[in-house]
């Protein structure tokens, strides 16, 4: 009897130890993508007002009322470059990150992380030039309600999401390649149809995520690799962050008012 006492208090304290290395992992998934968030937000707004002046004499081109692109504005979003600054976070995503969890440390992977918010900052500048600051303050306090109740769901349901994370998984690939058609057609009633989809992708895969980042630390921290929980952190952190920039520029669609 003694003995099954000791299996039990042993195992008890094990479980409490995973429970609270569980609530530090996740604290540190969140913080990460806070920070890769404020990252973003301060490089599109920093790139938008250097990109955008009010001062005709020295613009390259009108956006607006009173308002043009500088030389700087002028280069990223009329010249080939353009499309650099549109698909350097996709390619980074698809050729880059993989190869940063596989090769670098758990430092160097948050630098990547960090690095890549900053380029989607300048990816993402032009929200700032066609949307008004109001709207886009409203569609992220918005954003930020429905991704903290779907990650809720994530964490605490029981329903196993991983069939659902496959099938969302598909849905991405086909509104990637919906999204570049779209950039030669140029439809509105397309766009339209394809952020609502998005939105609905972009939900569910934030449950998903959530729900595989609980599991995934659950079933290695048995094993102690401190380095790999770190790197899965802030994978786990991306794919987060990932979720919910899409659910943001998707709702855009909806929400926003056009200066």
């Amino acid at each position: 009897m003694a003995q099954f006492d000791t299996i039990r208090t042993v195992s008890g304290t094990r479980a409490a130890e995973i429970d609270q290395g569980l609530r530090a992992h996740m604290n540190k998934v969140y913080g990460t993508m806070s920070v890769g968030m404020l990252i973003t937000a301060l490089a599109a707004w920093a790139i938008a007002g250097l990109a955008v002046t009010s001062d005709p004499s020295n613009a390259v081109a009108q956006i607006g009322a009173d308002r043009y692109l500088t030389s700087l504005g002028g280069t990223l979003f009329l010249s080939p470059l353009k499309w650099v600054v549109m698909f350097a976070p996709l390619a980074f995503i698809f050729f880059g990150w993989g190869a940063l969890m596989r090769r670098g440390s758990a430092a160097t992977v948050q630098l990547g992380f960090f690095a890549f918010a900053a380029v989607m900052g300048v990816s993402m500048s032009s929200i700032f030039m066609v949307f008004t600051p109001y709207s886009i303050a409203q569609t992220f306090l918005v954003t930020s309600i429905a991704f903290a109740g779907l990650s809720l769901y994530g964490y605490t349901t029981k329903r196993n999401l991983s069939g659902m994370g496959t099938f969302l998984m598909m849905g991405v690939i086909g509104l990637l390649v919906a999204m570049i058609v779209n950039l030669f057609l140029q439809s509105g009633v397309m766009m339209m149809a394809i952020s609502a989809i998005g939105i609905l992708i972009f939900a569910g895969l934030t449950a998903f995520y959530t729900q595989d980042i609980k599991n995934t630390y659950v079933a290695h921290a048995a094993h102690g690799d401190q380095e790999w929980l770190d790197k899965a952190a802030f994978d786990g952190a991306l794919s987060l962050y990932i979720s919910f920039l899409n659910m943001f520029q998707f709702l855009l669609m909806f929400m926003g008012q056009q200066e």
